[in-house]
């Protein structure tokens, strides 16, 4: 059998080539194990997002729960990866489990576990599960009925959806929002916000909030180079004043001006921050993953907030949520969590205080945009992806571990950070940062300059040194 691991998020692989409904049974076989160590009467929220086959793998899941005693909290229909962690800390769940592969490409599924607290379960106990997971699946799926489980129990259905919108309407001045004369649009990338969207705000303007498992052939991860449509919407209506879009499992964020210009997800969590503490006086530390611009630490600075900088995975954020006082965890990546949620990734969450507080200003993106300037400097970043063979990949991963790059072209190394990946750092502030990805055969590499043209031909001259 296919020895199964997780990554930086969940474990994720090809539908029917590894992720097989006998896979998803071993995987929650060493799941109920875990449970049963660890909790006297453990129970579980269970859902999926709109990929193919969801149903088929949360059902296979549900059922291997509840064949080994486990109470089982059943979503219906799709649902966002924050929907199931708020359902597990609202329930009282001792776990929640979301099928999903989040942005990934759409032959792909996944299986992320969620902690009791409504985040990412720690490393420590993931690894406790990884290494439980049976060579084989002692489980005959087929022979267990969802209804005989329902009958008895331990399998019952919960409105995830409903408990979301009313979380939101607590929370959100929504009178504010959907009586606003800003216009505002919403990309769903086919993925798992579409309804609840549809629900707060029925009145904006959507794209692909369709049900297409195959996410038209496109991986539903919210970067530019995927919204080149949506980009389009906007500009040429020309009264659009912000667009959101969301992945997959709507657990990331992407957003765009009133020009269709995208807001990268440093710009977003500065503009968090300035919101969340000048304009509600939230408080707290800010913790970011090693690859957000160090610009937040000057915002940190200018505000007298602690600031501290983890591993890339938001589960290394989610430790520190629930433990110490968090103002905003965040990741390039498009995955960020503020106070007064859950310590868990919301694009729909972050895109909704966004507009609150564009609102509630009167503000532009671009206006509050300047007023963050202010505090840091403008900036640009950007990011490319080398799909490589793993040979040539490792081969750069060496040479980053030994030192060996002093200068990319023209852009002489001054100091080198090394959390996680390389962040090498040029004499003028600028930075260019080189980390394998936890989950797919690639090499990422991000840059950040004055200017977009720099930012590229920091990218170009990167990629010219390790191809060498």
């Amino acid at each position: 059998m296919t020895k199964i691991k997780f990554g930086t998020d969940g474990w994720r692989a090809i539908i029917a080539k590894d992720f097989t409904v006998d896979n998803v049974a071993r995987v929650t076989i060493a799941t109920a194990g875990w449970l049963k160590k660890n909790f006297e009467k453990p129970s579980v929220v269970v859902g999926h997002d709109c990929r193919f086959a969801g149903e088929l793998f949360a059902e296979t899941t549900a059922k291997v729960l509840a064949n080994a005693g486990i109470k089982v909290y059943l979503a219906k229909d799709f649902v966002s990866t924050p929907m199931v962690s708020l359902g597990t800390k609202n329930q009282g769940a001792s776990l929640g489990v979301i099928i999903t592969a989040s942005h990934n490409p759409p032959s792909y599924n996944g299986y992320k576990l969620k902690g009791s607290f409504g985040g990412p379960l720690l490393s420590d106990d993931i690894q406790v599960i990884e290494d439980a997971i049976p060579e084989n699946n002692s489980v005959d799926v087929e022979k267990l009925s969802i209804s005989d489980f329902v009958k008895s129990g331990l399998i019952e259905y919960i409105d995830l959806e409903t408990m979301y919108v009313d979380h939101v309407e607590k929370n959100f001045d929504m009178e504010a929002i959907r009586n606003t004369k800003m216009n505002f649009a919403y990309e769903a990338m086919y993925g798992a916000g579409q309804n609840v969207m549809r629900r707060l705000l029925p009145d904006i303007t959507f794209s692909h909030c369709d049900y297409n498992p195959g996410f038209d052939g496109q991986a539903p991860e919210p970067i530019h180079k995927n919204l080149q449509e949506f980009s389009s919407l906007i500009s040429e209506s020309g009264d659009i004043d912000c667009g959101l879009a969301t992945d997959g499992d709507a657990d990331r964020i992407g957003l765009y001006n009133g020009k269709g210009e995208f807001v990268d997800s440093h710009h977003i969590i500065l503009l968090l921050i300035n919101y969340l503490f000048k304009e509600k006086k939230f408080t707290g530390k800010v913790v970011n993953a090693f690859s957000v611009t160090p610009r937040v630490k000057k915002m940190c600075d200018f505000y007298g907030l602690e600031y501290q900088v983890v591993k890339i995975g938001f589960k290394h954020i989610a430790g520190i949520m629930i433990s110490e006082d968090v103002l905003l965890g965040g990741e390039e990546s498009g995955g960020i969590a503020i106070k007064g949620h859950i310590p868990e990734r919301d694009g729909i969450w972050m895109g909704l205080t966004i507009w609150e507080y564009m609102v509630k200003s009167g503000k532009s993106l671009d206006e509050l945009i300047q007023e963050v300037y202010k505090i840091v400097g403008a900036f640009k970043f950007e990011r490319s992806d080398m799909h490589l063979k793993e040979e040539i990949k490792n081969k750069i991963v060496e040479n980053c571990k030994n030192k060996k790059y002093d200068s990319f072209g023209p852009y002489k190394v001054a100091r080198l950070e090394t959390i996680d990946g390389w962040k090498y750092f040029f004499e003028n502030g600028d930075w260019l940062m080189i980390r394998a990805s936890g989950t797919e055969p690639v090499l990422r590499n991000y840059a950040e300059a004055e200017t977009t043209e720099k930012a590229f031909a920091i990218l170009k001259a990167a990629e010219k040194t390790l191809l060498g």
